[in-house]
């Protein structure tokens, strides 16, 4: 259940109308959610929306060979079940905790309901909706026009933007598949990035140590997808670190 402290760790939460958010409060559980867990299988029924709070979701399109590729990154900022409230229960998708943390779940009914009575929930919604469109369409752009260098530093600064530390902490596999890479490619570009002093890396953790040089090294895209969340959900994104 939620703490006394009510939704604000989770920042989509935090938006919703304050009835509705009473309303919830009762059924949100929060749960671990540990590095490389499923949340959801391409075509499998959605029974709970989870909003992660200190984890990173990352969204993957699976091929019918079994390769996939990454088409969102879900955190802090948003929710990941976002078909309960399009006009389905399932999804094409593969969601998979690619950084590991805990969230809150909701279950899929009480979602639906809310959205049946309430409306300013569905605007909040449907708003960060729109955000993880923007974020989906720019990632595909991103990596079919930009290197890997630049398609790895966006990467990171959307995942810092979703979690409320700078330290990342994940598999070189869940990276290289996320990018599409082999794992010796991920240490290559680990490396540029610390050699920089962007970043420390060692065994599966990320420290973000320099964001400003994450942001020059990176491409158009990250500020794109930023500026669109920032427009459409004011506070549902942490400042950048100092």
């Amino acid at each position: 259940m939620l703490s006394n402290t009510g939704n604000a760790e989770n920042r989509l939460l935090a938006l919703l109308p304050a009835p509705e958010a009473e309303r919830w409060r009762p059924h949100l559980e929060l749960v671990n959610m540990p590095l490389g867990q499923v949340i959801y299988e391409p075509g499998a029924e959605l029974g709970f929306a989870f909003f992660p709070v200190t984890a990173i979701v990352s969204l993957l399109y699976v091929m019918e060979n079994g390769a996939s590729a990454e088409i969102a990154v879900v955190g802090n900022d948003g929710m990941v079940g976002v078909s309960l409230f399009m006009g389905g229960s399932t999804t094409p998708s593969r969601a998979v905790v690619q950084c590991a943390g805990t969230g809150y779940r909701l279950p899929a009914s009480m979602l639906k309901s809310a959205i049946g009575r309430e409306t300013g929930v569905l605007h909040v919604l449907l708003r960060y909706a729109q955000a993880l469109l923007t974020q989906m369409a720019q990632t595909a752009v991103c990596n079919r026009h930009h290197t890997l260098h630049q398609q790895f530093c966006r990467w990171l600064l959307l995942s810092l933007d979703r979690l409320p530390g700078n330290e990342l902490v994940m598999t070189q596999e869940l990276i290289a598949n996320m990018l599409g890479v082999r794992r010796q490619g991920v240490n290559e570009l680990a490396a540029k990035l610390r050699s920089g002093g962007a970043i420390d890396y060692r065994r599966g953790r990320i420290l973000i140590l320099d964001r400003a040089k994450l942001e020059v090294c990176s491409c158009e895209c990250y500020s794109v997808v930023a500026k669109e969340c920032a427009r459409l959900l004011p506070s549902a994104l942490r400042q950048p670190l100092a």
